[in-house]
């Protein structure tokens, strides 16, 4: 696999790494903290110039109006719009646009008019209800909601945990068990937020600075049986097929802030002087920051080799997870490196390293925690019979 990047890919990750540090790094110094929105009127001057550099609707389709890149330029660009402070979770303020839910892509005609295309216009909001309270590392075996067919319905009931943004969403994707037990009996519906008997409540905060996760109560919710996403029993592997993808640039956000927090951690050394003489001369120092850099070139070639064998149409579900697996817990070494490195200031909110290390925290549990990620790479060298 030869790392070196086209002209092409040269050029993508320039424009995005000068409008990160010009547009909106700046912006930064007027939010709080923990802030992960800007206002409307700011965001939409920022999609304007997304727009203009040819870059918006990531992950969307070339044929519904996204870029035409494939999954390693996409990692590309997930790695240089991660580094700012709101980076992890809140890439460039949503400035790129893209599809959350990529599933709706093969959703019906019908559908797509009602659901799909408002969402890619930014007219509506949606959210993804996987996770439940008897857990979400094995979906397949884990769900319980569940849905009835009643005439022309589906009469829901069951309890969703762990969702972000259903409390401001329009509609979402919700897995509720239709047959017996396993992966064959899960199903994918649309659900409409305003209907009656979904209930959504926000979950005091987590580790994960501003945003509220939320809890879904199902109460004899009716969905049409018109809304089922692809076929009945067939949930799982639509939620299946966005994990495997999705960990890929997910993994690539992770790098983009280890990359910023060990820049930071290398410019410090060189300027911090402690009994005379700088920190960057300091053997103990200078080793952390190797270690650093071993991370983060370990990370980089796994990334990109799960997004390089995505683009050839070969398997990659086990690069996908040690992808995730290593990116997500390299990261957080290095920052947590960087901080020791800055000292007092390193935990302070004068800077961004607080605000990650707390953030990638919780990346070693979302999209499949790391001993899951574990599990799925042995069930891949071992043969599909370990359970």
């Amino acid at each position: 696999m030869d790392l070196a990047l086209t002209d092409e890919q040269r050029m993508i990750v320039d424009i995005v790494r000068r409008f990160v540090r010009e547009e909106i790094v700046p912006l930064e110094d007027d939010l709080d903290p923990d802030a992960d929105e800007l206002p409307p009127e700011q965001l939409a001057k920022l999609v304007d110039k997304v727009k203009e550099m040819g870059l918006y609707g990531l992950d969307t389709p070339p044929e519904y109006g996204g870029p035409d890149i494939n999954l390693v330029t996409r990692c590309l660009i997930a790695i240089e719009c991660s580094q700012h402070r709101a980076g992890l979770y809140a890439p460039c303020y949503y400035a790129f646009g893209g599809a959350r839910q990529a599933q709706l892509f093969e959703a019906t005609d019908d559908q797509k008019n009602k659901y799909l295309y408002p969402m890619l216009e930014g007219k509506k909001r949606v959210f993804f209800g996987l996770s439940e309270p008897s857990g979400g590392s094995d979906p397949g075996r884990a769900i319980q909601t569940r849905a009835v067919r009643d005439g022309d319905d589906w009469v829901l009931n069951g309890t969703k945990l762990w969702i972000s943004g259903a409390d401001r969403a329009d509609y979402g994707l919700l897995f509720a068990r239709t047959g017996g037990p396993g992966r064959t009996g899960v199903t994918a519906f649309i659900v409409e937020t305003q209907w009656p008997g979904f209930n959504v409540r926000r979950i005091v905060h987590t580790l994960r600075s501003a945003k509220y996760a939320t809890e879904i109560q199902l109460e004899d919710l009716r969905v049409p049986h018109e809304n089922i996403l692809g076929e009945e029993g067939g949930g799982f592997a639509i939620a299946n097929d966005r994990l495997s993808r999705q960990r890929v640039p997910y993994a690539a956000e992770c790098l983009g802030v280890a990359i910023r927090a060990h820049e930071m951690a290398i410019e410090y050394s060189k300027i911090r002087e402690t009994f005379g003489a700088p920190l960057s001369s300091r053997q103990g120092i200078q080793w952390m920051l190797v270690e650093n850099e071993i991370d983060i070139r370990q990370a980089r070639w796994l990334v990109m080799d799960g997004a390089a064998k995505a683009d050839r149409g070969e398997p990659f579900r086990t690069e996908s997870a040690i992808a995730k697996l290593v990116a997500s817990e390299a990261a957080g070494r290095v920052v947590d490196r960087s901080m020791q490195i800055h000292g007092g200031l390193g935990v302070a909110k004068d800077l961004p390293l607080e605000r990650w290390y707390r953030e990638l925290r919780i990346r070693r549990v979302g999209e499949g925690p790391s001993e899951v990620q574990k599990h799925v790479i042995a069930r891949d060298i071992l043969g599909a019979s370990l359970r």
